[in-house]
């Protein structure tokens, strides 16, 4: 089964917890409840289904968290056109 390594990265389940409230952009709001989720014992395809979001994107995440820490989690904008209203 897929773990969330949060001790690797000196964070607790707590720590995610707060980093899903307190994070400026929705989208890392959103990483950071669903590495919540599975450590608190969700399985990635529950946590997906309940965002709307595919399993593996989910696994994504989690595989990023693993290998880079939580910074990889936090939003940012890589190309596109730029918002309408910011």
């Amino acid at each position: 089964m897929l773990k969330v390594l949060c001790t690797q990265w000196e964070q607790t389940p707590e720590c995610l917890l707060a980093q899903s409230i307190q994070a400026s952009h929705a989208r890392t709001r959103e990483r950071f409840s669903a590495l919540y989720q599975v450590v608190k014992g969700c399985s990635p395809v529950a946590v997906a289904k309940g965002l709307g979001r595919r399993h593996d994107t989910v696994t994504g995440w989690i595989n990023k968290y693993n290998r880079n820490g939580p910074g990889s989690m936090v939003y940012r904008r890589t190309g596109g056109h730029p918002p309408f209203v910011e």
